[in-house]
This record gives C-alpha cells, structure tokens and sequence, in this order.
C-alpha cells in the first residue's frame, strides 16, 4: 500500500453553524425565540440565546492560517475558512485533504448541547435540539450522504424525551449521540445511575455510539495563570483519562453488551497504562471494593465497548495490540489548531507505512465504517472512488496556502511566552 491508496475517515471533526441553520427546522410557534446571530461591539459575532449571547463563534477553528495566527481566535465568520460553516465548501476541504468521512461536532451548542441543555424554558429547548438535529441531518449531512457520519443530540434533562429523540433520530439513520464525558459535572445523573438505563438500552438497540468528547464536561483546569499554554494543550487529551476509568468501571456493560461509546479527540498512547493498571487494580482491590468482571478483566471489557482515536500518536499504534486494534480509529479535527489539515495523509502516512495493510485498513476507515454503520463505498461507486488520490484529484482548484485572517492575539507584541493568563484574557473578549 501507499499513502495515495488510503481510505481516511474522521471520528472528530468539527462545524461552525451558519447563521440560517434554524430558518427551515424551528417551529412557527418558536420562530421568534430561535437561537440567531447578532453583532457585538467589536464586530464579532455571537449566537445569542434566550437573551443571553453565546462567546466564541468558532473557538480554535484556525485551519488555513500561519501557525504564528493559531492563538488569534476568531470573532466572525470572515475570519474562518467558508469550509467551517458552508457543507459545500467542507467538500471542498476534505476533498484537498483526501479524507472521505467526517463526524461533525458543533461549535456554539457546545459538546453534548450543553449550552441546550442549560436554556431555562424546555420547551423552547426541546424545539431547539430537534431543529437542530435536522438541520445537521439534513443540511449538512443530507446534501453529501457518502461523506458525513451523522450526530445527534439529546434533550439530556428527561431521559424519556431523550429516548423519544433517539428513537426519531433513529429513522433518520443516526448512528451517534454526543454524550457528556462525565454528566455528573454538568448537573445530571452519573452515568452510573439507573436514569439512563433507558437510553442505554434504546442507544444499544439502534446501534447508536455515545460520543464522549474532550471538555464535554468542562475542559481540565489551567494549572496555573503563569503556566505556559503549552502545558495545557500538552494533557488535553490525556484529561479524559479520567472519564474512561469511570466508564470502565460502570456496571451496565454486562446488561448492554452491545453498547458503544467513544472517547472524541482523546488520543491512545495513555490507554495501554490506564487498561495495565484497571487490571491490576481488580486483581489487588476486588476483593474489597466488590468489582465484578467474572471470567473477564476490566481491559478485556474495554477493548469491547471503547472506540478509541488519534490525530498524531506513535507510541499508540506501535502498541496498538494492548489497545484493542479494532476499536482504533483516526481524526483530523478540522479546523481546530491540532489538525494537520491539508497534510493529514502525509502526516498519517509517517506513522503507518510499516504497518500491515489490514491494520492501516482497520484504523484508517473499516473500525469506523462498522461501529458508526457507514457505508460510504456503496455511495461512491465502490473503495476505488474514496481513496486519498481519487479525492484529492477533484479538489486540483482548492486554494490550500495559508492566509491571514486576523483576531485577537493572545501575546500582543511581546516575545515571552503565551500563558493561560493570556488565553484567558483573549476568551473574556469574544
């Protein structure tokens, strides 16, 4: 195999809604209390919601710029690439890019809707994640079917309006949910609590993945205001850690063997350690804290129900046996500051060109195709028509050079380092 001939699907990928998103999809009755884009006194622009306005119309989405710009978030859509909020322009991209299939998380809603699930009048908030659903369902995704992996929200605060959400996502052939990493955090039941299990069951019987993304239940803390960005940035990722133990540890896999959830944007080089250690700690602890895996060990029922994913992660696949090679799958992270966009391929191709072929397949598109329920080579004219070479000879006109696009910059004109005390100064303006 060369790099031409890969199949590149992404878990993670990310969108900014454009300003019409709920014009078709909101009822008459909340027409006038749709989520809509307003000005602010520096010019950005900002979703505003129930009276309140939302910060950060794309936070981080600075695919297409000077590295030197990463920090310089945007304010406004003519600060981004047409690719983040235009589906047509996103083909475009992806095209460049030579990756076939993308999962599309949403910007101002936040991961899981948090910001939905927080609004004060549920109805106006029911109303608001199904428009939202079906615009993504059928303006984002519905216009390039072969391309999208589609995503879905849920009414969280009411898990049989959630329920009755996925059972209607369902029939529109949604195969993942965004899910809080941990819903404890953000003032909902645990994920251990028997609430859910009628979401457990109903995501189990429509194979529907709970996508649990980075920051879904808050991002881990600056260590401190002086502390370098880099820091930060350095252990986002590994953050989750923390979740996947949690989720590791939940009882409900034995009644739903079938589940599926995600670690979004996680990584996989920490993984081999976490299942190391989860499977000393039963074989130590067990016999006091009451842990039951029967025949089994908590790695075993990880590499079963876990759908792991990397953008850059060497050490990750050179151990990708202790990780579970059929539950690892690959992102872009479009256009957030990690993604390697439009050199992903070459960037991938460095890590897996040793590897055997079937493991590159697994990892690039078939773990992904079959956890998710995509099938985009029956759309495409086969596996021929979807590879990096096939794409990205349709996007020759494509302008990939990177170009200034302006913001706020975090370090001003000084040379010293960025510090989240910067970060955090630039974020309270948007």
């Amino acid at each position: 195999m060369e790099m031409q001939d890969m199949v590149l699907v992404s878990v993670d990928d990310h969108l900014i809604e454009p300003e019409d998103m709920f014009e078709r999809h909101m009822p008459a009755k909340f027409k006038d209390r749709a989520p809509k884009v307003v000005r602010g006194s520096n010019g950005a622009h900002q979703w505003q919601l129930e009276g309140m306005r939302a910060p950060g119309l794309g936070l981080n989405a600075v695919a297409g710029r000077p590295k030197e710009e990463y920090g310089f978030e945007p304010v406004s859509y003519e600060q981004v690439r047409k690719g983040c909020y235009d589906v047509d322009a996103r083909i475009e991209d992806m095209n460049a890019n030579g990756v076939l299939g993308s999962i599309c998380f949403g910007s101002f809603p936040g991961f899981a809707g948090a910001r939905f699930q927080k609004m004060q009048d549920k109805e106006l908030a029911l109303a608001t994640i199904r428009a939202y659903n079906d615009w993504h369902v059928h303006d984002w995704c519905g216009k390039h079917p072969a391309r999208f992996i589609k995503l879905g929200l849920l009414p969280l605060w009411d898990v049989k309006l959630a329920v009755a959400e996925v059972e209607r996502l369902a029939k529109l052939d949604v195969h993942a949910i965004s899910f809080p990493d941990n819903p404890s955090l953000i003032g909902l039941p645990s994920l251990h609590s028997e609430t859910w299990e009628p979401l457990w069951a109903a995501c189990e019987a429509h194979a529907m993945v709970l996508c649990c993304h980075i920051g879904s239940a808050g991002n881990a803390p600056y260590p401190s205001d002086e502390s370098p960005i880099d820091a930060w940035i350095t252990s986002m990722p590994i953050s989750i850690a923390t979740a996947a133990s949690d989720w590791l540890f939940a009882s409900f896999w034995k009644r739903y063997p079938k589940l599926r959830m995600a670690l979004s944007e996680g990584g996989i080089g920490w993984i081999p350690y976490l299942l190391e250690r989860a499977d000393f700690t039963y074989q130590q602890h067990s016999a006091w804290t009451r842990a039951n895996f029967g025949n089994e060990r908590p790695s075993d029922v990880f590499r079963r129900h876990v759908i792991t994913c990397f953008i850059d992660d060497d050490f990750g696949l050179r151990n990708r046996q202790d990780i579970g090679v059929d539950m690892i799958t690959w992102e872009v992270d479009y256009p957030h500051s990690d993604a390697i966009w439009p050199h992903s391929p070459e960037h991938l191709w460095k890590s897996v060109r040793n590897l055997p072929t079937v493991d590159i397949d697994k990892i690039t598109h078939l773990n992904a195709m079959r956890e998710f329920s995509y099938d985009p080579f029956s759309l495409m004219g086969g596996r021929e028509a979807c590879t990096v070479a096939a794409l990205r000879a349709q996007a020759g006109f494509v302008d990939v050079a990177p170009t200034s696009r302006g913001g706020l910059n975090p370090a001003g004109d000084s040379d010293k380092p960025v510090t989240s005390a910067d970060i955090k100064k630039i974020l309270s303006h948007m």
